[in-house]
Order: C-alpha cells, then sequence, then structure tokens
C-alpha cells in the first residue's frame, strides 16, 4: 500500500503498518473495515492487509493494519497478466468466507434497491441542469429501469458472496506477481455480478486507461443467471455514475471535462441504444434500440 492519491479517510503510512482513520460519524464503515479484514485474515490470509488494532469506539474511529507491497492499479494499462492476476484475487475474495460465516456478515450498503431510490432522489434534481446528450442518456436509462423489474427483485437468484463494495481499482495493489486488495468500509454480503460490474462499471475503470472489460469478465465462470444480473447490474451501475458525473463541480472538477458526456455514450452503449437528436413526441424523447 504505496499511493493513498484517492482515498476519501485519513490514512497513515508507516513503514510496515498502515493507520486508517475515519471521519466522525463513520462507525459503522469503520466496523465493517475491521470485520472484512478479520474474515479475509482467517480465510485468505496475504489477500487483504492484516489486522492489527482497531479503535472502534473512538470519536474517530480507528483500524491499524498491515501495509502490503504494490502499486495500485487504477491509471495504468493492464497487462493480460495483470488481468488475470485481478481476477484471481476477486474469484479468491468471494469464495473465501465459508457459509457458516456469511451467514453472520450483514449485507453491503448500496445493494440495487439503496441505488435505484437515489436515482429517484437525484433524477429531478440532476436532469434540468445537465447537457442535452447526458439528458437523453437519462432518459433511456430511466426508461429501462422502469421496464426492466429490477425494482420489484426482491433478492436476486444467485449465490451470496463477501463483497469489498468498492470497485476502484485503487484499491487493487500489483507487486509484479499478484494482486491484493484494500479498503473495505462498503464491504458485507453481496453477489458476483454486482460486485463485478462495480469494478467493470467504475469511473476509475476507464475515465484514464480503460479496463479491457471483456477479457477481465472471460476469466470468470458464470451462470446463465449471473451473466442475465451481470448485464442489468453494469446498466444499473452506469445509470448511478451518470448521475454522480453530472454533480461535479464545474468549478472545482474531480474528473476531465467531457467526462458525463463519455458516460452518457458508455450507458448507451451498454443498453443497447444509440442516441439522436432530440425528436419530441409529445414532449418526450424515444430512446432507439439499435
Amino acid at each position: 500500500m504505496t499511493s493513498a492519491a484517492w482515498s476519501t479517510h485519513c490514512i497513515e503510512l508507516k513503514p510496515h503498518s498502515v493507520i486508517k482513520r475515519f471521519r466522525r460519524g463513520s462507525r459503522e464503515e469503520c466496523e465493517r473495515e475491521w470485520r472484512a479484514l478479520t474474515l479475509l485474515s482467517a480465510y485468505a490470509p496475504g489477500l487483504a492487509p492484516a489486522p492489527q488494532s482497531a479503535d472502534l469506539a473512538a470519536e474517530e474511529p480507528v483500524v491499524v493494519m498491515s501495509r502490503l507491497p504494490g502499486e495500485p492499479l487504477r491509471g495504468q494499462v493492464l497487462s493480460e497478466q495483470q488481468l488475470k492476476a485481478l481476477a484471481a484475487a476477486t474469484s479468491e475474495m468471494y469464495a473465501a468466507v465459508p457459509a457458516e460465516a456469511l451467514a453472520k456478515v450483514p449485507v453491503r450498503p448500496g445493494q440495487q434497491h439503496e441505488l435505484i431510490a437515489k436515482i429517484r432522489a437525484w433524477t429531478p434534481l440532476a436532469r434540468p441542469r445537465v447537457s442535452a446528450e447526458v439528458g437523453r442518456a437519462m432518459d433511456c436509462g430511466l426508461d429501462w429501469l422502469a421496464r426492466s423489474g429490477f425494482e420489484q427483485v426482491a433478492s436476486p437468484d444467485v449465490p451470496r458472496v463477501f463483497g469489498p463494495g468498492d470497485g476502484n481499482l485503487a484499491n487493487y495493489l500489483w507487486d509484479g506477481s499478484r494482486v491484493r486488495v484494500v479498503d473495505f468500509e462498503e464491504s458485507g454480503v453481496s453477489d458476483r455480478p454486482f460486485e463485478l460490474a462495480e469494478i467493470t462499471e467504475h469511473v476509475a475503470s476507464w475515465v484514464d486507461q480503460p479496463l479491457d472489460v471483456e477479457m477481465f469478465l472471460d476469466q470468470f465462470d458464470l451462470s446463465a443467471t449471473e451473466r442475465a444480473r451481470l448485464l442489468a447490474c453494469r446498466r444499473l451501475l452506469a445509470l448511478v455514475w451518470l448521475f454522480l458525473l453530472s454533480f461535479d463541480d464545474p468549478q472545482r472538477p474531480r474528473n476531465p471535462p467531457g467526462t458525463a458526456e463519455r458516460q452518457a455514450a458508455r450507458l448507451s452503449r451498454l443498453l443497447g441504444r444509440k442516441l439522436r437528436a432530440a425528436q419530441p413526441r409529445g414532449g418526450n424523447f424515444t430512446c432507439p434500440i439499435e
């Protein structure tokens, strides 16, 4: 663990340890981090930092863990070896926690119903202020969501796994031979399609150096049900990212200009649709399917 460039918490790097100090009011995030480190230390030693100590009750909760070697994969052109190592690390993590232990782990935050609720709340705020291109993609995404039945799915019919809950490639460290994983404050029970979509659709997987998504996903032996859910999860998360990027402050942007427009095109491709110039029909834009 040699870089905290994309960290949202206070990270202090020591020669052999890392101190991760959480913001006030972030006790649940700290608890999830500590639980994940403890579980992975027991069931997949070496894949993640080893837990050393924690103060979960502090005003600013803190976790101390071992320091891992390696550089973040974010921003790199990944070789085939690195892609396979990334897939191997995620596969190991998903399979690591046995069923009896996983049954005691809460569902991770930010699952589909929470994200859909956020989209519904964001729509009236974001839609009037975005460019025409981004707005058309939002409309197509919302149209897909309304017709997908995704909101009515109580629980996906796929195996439960342990998921880190964050697809940022900055959390995957390459040491020259293997990939290890850090950052677990959003971790918990999940499923492979949702976690894989977290990686492929995260802005970090394409804004700098695009991840070879097809090669990466080809490393996983997914069932037909998992493949269908993967596409739906990718579409949902791509729509979430379109909203998030549309809220970027132009005075203090976190991403290069035009990132939201690039995301609009990405979402349109995932939907199998081509955005054309708006052709109002009773004031509504229709999303043509390719």
